[in-house]
């Protein structure tokens, strides 16, 4: 069956697949476009699949927001290059007026909810960019605060860092501060109260083992790993840090000065904690030229 240019020309824009790809696909189809189409999605699953277990530590951090609440999301892919084109950033956007649209409560059921704009869900139009861009994507996590309840503080740095604070008292550039300095700083959590169990017991025991070579009594020992450990939840907690505009003060200084305090605050960056794949150029040219013998 002859397939005309314009019947190839109309899949490769609605599926954004190469040419060859295209006519292949409307061959097998006869020319049906709409079949053509479901034929190439199952073949984009199967893509999907096998680059699942590529590592996606790039992409980006985006934050969106209406009369009520704030979303930000962190969606990832394998190279820089991906996270500034057009159809991922798009996927993104998308997603974070899904989360607002709906206010899924977990991951799940945001990847089984429609992508906004779309008829397919989340999942599926994952599955299709993927397909489409020829690396792996992964919708990584999500936060969705109520930005109704005091002084809400947003703080984007390029497309990498992501951060929101809910405040309550203070003001609204009190609170975007206090985000700028999340952003900078790290923090963990608000307070020390609010640090996991299993990280200070796990912290308290390397101090332990460190002082233990010292020599000096058990006493002044328990002295030093306390002393240790605080300064550790000083560094680790946002109202024991140094305000990064005015490091002669604390954060926890800063809010009683302005009568505000932190309820909670999100994160995230790009990648972080993802262990990405050192290549070893040399060993990768071996092996292709191996494969051409």
């Amino acid at each position: 069956m002859k397939i005309s240019a314009a019947l190839v020309k109309e899949l490769r824009e609605r599926t954004g697949a190469g040419m060859m790809e295209c006519k292949k696909a409307l061959v097998e189809s006869a020319g049906n476009i709409e079949a053509a189409i479901e034929s190439m999605r199952k073949s984009g699953t199967a893509k999907a699949a096998k680059k699942a277990g590529r590592i996606a530590a790039e992409g980006l951090i985006v934050i969106q927001q209406d009369n009520n609440y704030a979303a930000m999301l962190e969606v990832n892919c394998e190279t820089d290059f991906v996270s500034k084109g057009d159809d991922f950033k798009d996927f993104c956007f998308a997603l974070a007026a899904t989360v607002l649209r709906d206010g899924p409560t977990h991951l799940e059921a945001l990847m089984a909810a429609p992508l906004a704009g779309e008829n397919n869900s989340v999942e599926d139009a994952r599955q299709d960019l993927i397909a489409k861009i020829g690396e792996n994507i992964n919708v990584r996590r999500f936060a969705l605060m109520d930005t109704r309840k005091g002084f809400f503080g947003v703080y984007l740095h390029g497309t990498r860092i992501g951060v929101l604070v809910d405040m309550r008292g203070g003001n609204a550039q009190l609170a975007k501060d206090i985000a700028m300095h999340i952003a900078a700083s790290r923090p963990i959590c608000v307070s020390a109260e609010h640090v996991p169990a299993e990280t200070v017991a796990n912290e308290k025991e390397i101090y332990k083992a460190q002082a233990a070579s010292s020599g000096k009594p058990e006493h002044i020992i328990e002295k030093m790993v306390e002393g240790r450990l605080n300064k550790f939840l000083a560094e680790v907690t946002l109202l024991g840090q140094p305000f990064v505009k005015d490091p002669d003060k604390k954060v926890e200084q800063l809010l009683k000065e302005n009568q505000a305090t932190v309820a909670h605050f999100e994160r995230f960056e790009v990648g972080e904690g993802i262990e990405k794949k050192s290549d070893n150029f040399a060993d990768e040219v071996m092996q292709i030229t191996k494969a051409n013998q």
